[in-house]
């Protein structure tokens, strides 16, 4: 009899198991789509982390695809080839339909984030220790590396430029093809700055190089640089970075920052697919957090619930379960969401108007003009002037 019924319990433990694996592994699709950027980035490193941690908890392989500049990591994403991308403030750029996004076959992107990582590192302007640049407003007349094609990134070294009330045309540019070449430029000593991650391993490079490496302060107390940091970007906030190459909390600076990565997607990914993914990284963060210089940024309670891009609905869900959204983060999301209806609908005017019989930089100027009148008329910041 004790045979008998050890074997039927056997069985239906064998079965059962089975159930529970597999109810395990319908909470998340079994492969997903991820861009990234490359594969020398801190930003692709952390990606690398989140995609092992699902792999070894559920099973779900992550594909990640590292792009160069803009157009490769962000056209996936809208051709939905891609489920996801860990971004920059490229994300805010498609939002507001500028640069790449205000181009024919772009346009203001209905996008939204899920979580980000928000550490005790920086992105601020890296220097070589042979430049001799003290300051931001040293600057001036030296030679800074641009990644071409990349506008969230130049936009945002742009912003910085601001600082010290200059801008690229004060400065002399030196055209590189992507992340790790405005890195090597330094190194190399062919570039004296370049806009860049403390945490970033391209940065000790740098740094072993014989030209060395510091960044550059950005003073709390400068009120008026910060202002007008802020008004071309206002995704950029204030940050006593600690972590990164040359950083320590004995040796801190006062920079600037914003999240990095940004896990976006678009605003019709399946909620549920989003939800998992959300619930999967705030409940396994401890199996990723050391995966990854600065990924401890992902952290619940470093998320930033009232930020310049809203959240996916199945984060948002996520979220109230655990109390950790209020009725001011909703209003801020209202908001968002509201924003980029006005953006929207602007182009769709715009292209059914005079858009319609203009191409390239005419089209793009002219959009440029139309989405500033149409952001004024509805009481929005333009940003873009």
């Amino acid at each position: 009899m004790f045979g008998i019924s050890t074997a039927r319990i056997t069985a239906a433990a064998i079965a059962l198991g089975g159930m529970i694996g597999a109810a395990t592994a319908q909470d998340l699709p079994r492969s997903m789509t991820w861009m990234a950027y490359q594969t020398t980035s801190s930003g692709y490193a952390h990606t690398v982390a989140i995609a092992n941690m699902l792999k070894e908890q559920y099973g779900t392989n992550v594909r990640i695809l590292p792009g160069k500049n803009d157009v490769s990591r962000m056209t996936p994403l809208r051709d939905r080839r891609a489920e996801f991308c860990n971004c920059g403030a490229t994300v805010w750029m498609g939002q507001e339909g500028v640069y790449l996004f205000g181009t024919k076959g772009w346009g203001p992107q209905p996008l939204r984030i899920m979580m980000s990582s928000s550490a005790d590192s920086a992105l601020m302007m890296a220097v070589t220790e042979a430049s001799g640049i003290e300051t931001m407003e040293d600057l001036r007349g030296k030679r800074v590396a641009v990644i071409k094609g990349s506008a969230s990134v130049n936009w945002s070294l742009s912003a910085l430029l601001a600082f010290a009330d200059i801008t690229l045309d004060d400065v002399e540019v030196v055209e590189v093809s992507g992340t790790g070449a405005d890195h090597e430029a330094l190194a190399e000593g062919r570039a004296d700055a370049t806009f860049s991650s403390t945490v970033s391993p391209l940065t000790q490079k740098v740094a072993a190089s014989p030209q060395g490496l510091k960044w550059l302060p950005m003073p709390f107390e400068n009120e008026e640089g910060w202002a007008r940091v802020q008004a071309l970007a206002p995704y950029f906030v204030q940050t006593n970075a600690t972590v990164g190459t040359e950083l320590s909390k004995e040796n801190p600076i006062e920079g600037s920052t914003y999240p990095y990565p940004i896990l976006t997607t678009n605003a019709d990914q399946d909620a549920d697919v989003v939800y998992e993914v959300t619930k999967a990284m705030v409940e396994n963060f401890d199996q990723y957090k050391d995966g990854a210089a600065g990924a401890t940024g992902w952290a619940l309670d470093r998320q930033k619930m009232q930020w310049a891009i809203p959240y996916h609905e199945g984060s948002v869900r996520y979220f109230k379960e655990i109390g950790k959204w209020t009725e001011e983060d909703q209003a801020h999301n209202d908001a968002l969401i509201a924003r980029q209806a006005v953006l929207m609908a602007a182009w769709d005017e715009f292209n059914a108007g005079p858009g319609a019989d203009l191409d390239g930089e005419e089209f793009t100027a002219a959009w440029m003009d139309a989405r500033a009148e149409k952001l004024r008329a509805e009481g929005q910041a333009v940003n873009f002037d």
